[in-house]
């Protein structure tokens, strides 16, 4: 699946759910099926700038794609973190950096989140991109 096909999929998946109660409930659930990092990858350089809680995204190039994970110490950050490795894992760096992160406010995920959790979301965003622009330097 490409990137914006994953969007649209997270996009109907969110359409069924009636209120945000649900909504809040299945990033939760998302968040505990994410594998989450051994305690050697939640280091500063993988450590995300601007969240509340702590969040580690960390990012391994592997047969021209990149693929992450995601750990925190707070299970909605975990979730909202497991809504991005699940969109962005598996593709390329230029499919990465072409794409938007539209799919946020389809859902209407910044407009249920506090002003501290929409920033950190902003923040885990901004993340990808920067892996996906370092490894295509890399290449």
């Amino acid at each position: 699946m490409t990137i914006k096909e994953n969007q649209q999929e997270l996009i109907e998946e969110f359409a069924f759910l009636e209120d945000w109660e649900q909504k809040y409930e299945y990033i939760i659930d998302l968040g505990k099926e994410l594998e989450g990092l051994p305690d050697d990858k939640k280091t500063d350089e993988n450590l995300i700038r601007g969240c509340q809680s702590k969040v580690w995204i960390d990012a391994e190039h592997k047969d021209g794609k990149l693929f992450f994970n995601a750990d925190s110490d707070g299970i909605l950050p975990k979730g909202i973190a497991s809504l991005l490795v699940r969109i962005y894992s598996g593709h390329s760096t230029q499919e990465i950096l072409d794409s938007d992160f539209d799919f946020i406010s389809k859902i209407g995920l910044q407009e249920f989140l506090s002003p501290s959790r929409a920033n950190g979301l902003m923040a885990m965003t901004k993340q990808i991109k920067f892996y996906a622009v370092a490894f295509q330097l890399k290449k």
